[in-house]
């Protein structure tokens, strides 16, 4: 049963994640500005 509801957890949080980012290629775009902006920080 433990085992069960790990999975419907993890279900959830990967749903969750696509639903927020509408596609694999949005989740992309995200990280990549993500990047920009810690790279960008960096320069400072």
């Amino acid at each position: 049963m433990k085992q069960m509801a790990k999975l419907a957890v993890l279900v959830l949080v990967c749903a969750s994640f696509l639903i927020g980012c509408n596609t694999i290629a949005g989740a992309g775009k995200d990280l990549k500005r993500a990047g920009e902006k810690i790279e960008g920080a960096a320069r400072n």
